[in-house]
């Protein structure tokens, strides 16, 4: 059994990624994103979303990028924290030219072991202004017609990001991704 804290960055689905690990059978907690890294014991981090905008307001995602740089283990940015993924590693993130609400439809675009046994396209929930403009040091995992990087994966380390939500019910495959997660932790 795995044990997953989880970063809560304000985000309206973050006891929701909570529960969908303890469904699991994995144990999970939700940590504010201002907890020392000294005070975190887990194998795996989720960054949870949030409506700060990654452009303009970082520093509402509190102690995330610490997170980033310290945290050996794996790491799942979700929405805004998919985008503070790029933007740590020099990459660019900010408004969509079409932002997407609603049912979207995902391309996986390599195998890989975040979609592990899913299909090559299924839908998924975004619910995002802003996207990724460019990830350097990141493979691009999946797209949609409207988002060019939905889904990264950093070259050498275990740090992936998710601009939809596989939270929640309405993404099919959701609670497949958050399994193959913590089976990578």
């Amino acid at each position: 059994m795995s044990k997953i804290a989880v970063v809560n960055n304000g985000g309206q689905w973050t006891h929701r990624i909570w529960r969908v690990i303890g469904e699991l059978g994995h144990e999970a907690e939700i940590i504010p994103n201002t907890t020392p890294l000294g005070q975190i014991s887990a194998d795996g981090l989720i960054l949870s979303g949030g409506a700060p905008r990654v452009d303009t307001e970082t520093a509402k995602l509190g102690n995330c990028g610490d997170y980033i740089d310290n945290f050996k283990k794996p790491i799942l940015g979700l929405c805004v924290a998919h985008q503070l993924l790029a933007l740590h590693f020099g990459g660019n993130a900010g408004p969509s030219e079409t932002p997407e609400y609603g049912h979207v439809d995902l391309e996986v675009l390599e195998p890989n072991d975040l979609f592990k046994g899913l299909p090559p396209a299924f839908k998924v929930w975004g619910n995002h202004n802003d996207e990724i403009k460019s990830a350097p040091g990141f493979k691009i995992l999946a797209k949609s017609k409207d988002c060019p990087v939905h889904a990264i994966r950093h070259e050498s380390r275990p740090l992936y990001g998710l601009q939809f939500h596989p939270e929640v019910n309405d993404t099919e495959h959701g609670e497949d991704i958050l399994r193959n997660f913590v089976d990578i932790c």
